[in-house]
């Protein structure tokens, strides 16, 4: 019986870990629509490519950038950081002003 088993079991493993490329690009869709949604900028779009955390963490973040809607704030051009928890699809958002871009 163990030299059925053990045979299944590795033929089966890679299947069981494997995602399609549909569904990391599906993945991706979804974290930047839902990052875009959470945030307080107008016509804010995503700078860069997303910071991948391990799967321990389950996090996501990507840079966002747009422009201030307060009056008070002139229609400055501002950004914000999203963290997006795998997991649940839920995303959240803090200004980022202060982070610098790479020269």
């Amino acid at each position: 019986m163990k030299k059925i088993i053990l045979p299944l079991m590795l033929l089966a493993s890679p299947l069981a870990m494997a995602a399609s490329d549909a569904a990391w690009q599906q993945s991706k869709v979804d974290m930047q629509q839902a990052c875009l949604k959470a945030s307080t900028l107008k016509q804010v779009s995503v700078v860069g490519k997303a910071i991948e955390y391990d799967d321990s963490v389950g996090y996501s973040a990507l840079l966002l950038q747009g422009r201030y809607p307060q009056q008070h704030m002139n229609n400055q051009r501002g950004r914000e950081l999203c963290l997006y928890q795998r997991s649940s699809g839920k995303a959240s958002v803090s200004e980022a002003d202060t982070l610098r871009g790479v020269k």
